[in-house]
């Protein structure tokens, strides 16, 4: 099965929102890493800051300090998340917040991708805080990820049950 110029034509607009994401996630980690020292932070509010952080592994450093195989396994599952993404926007391209979801993961994944090929981990710098509890830093990536992941659930619950 080979793609259409009309769903080519109807893929675009998907796809170039994973690369608005991916560059807004690009241009906000170069900054923070113009700006920051590593592990540097600066007070935003009472329960935010930013800092330069490096994370080796996946979500919540899962795997960080696993001596660098891990990296290879993050970035062959984001090669893979792109291609389903890219796939599944082809086969449904009039759902619109499906391929919203999927945009936004993709674009996420491929912010997180570049960091991995380019230094070796990810840059994450947004880090939410109330007294004694810390959620682990993040960047614009990884929000566009959940994001999607939500978008997603969403919308399974939006679609009628399907009867046999």
């Amino acid at each position: 099965m080979s793609a259409t110029p009309s769903s080519i034509k109807a893929m675009l607009p998907w796809f170039a929102l994973a690369l608005i994401v991916f560059a807004i996630d690009f241009v906000t980690k170069s900054i923070v890493l113009s700006s920051f020292y590593y592990g540097e932070r600066l007070e935003i509010t009472s329960f935010f800051n930013l800092v330069l952080v490096y994370n080796y592994g996946a979500a919540f450093s899962f795997l960080a300090t696993s001596g660098g195989w891990q990296v290879v396994l993050f970035s062959a599952i984001a090669v893979i998340a792109v291609a389903v993404c890219s796939y599944l926007i082809y086969k449904h391209t009039r759902e619109t917040l499906f391929c919203l979801a999927l945009a936004l993961i993709m674009g996420g994944a491929i912010g997180n991708l570049f960091d991995r090929i380019i230094y070796g981990y990810v840059i994450d710098f947004l880090d939410f805080h109330y007294q004694h509890w810390h959620w682990p830093a993040f960047n614009v990536a990884d929000m566009a990820i959940v994001g999607g992941a939500a978008l997603m659930i969403l919308e399974s619950f939006m679609k009628p049950a399907h009867k046999e």
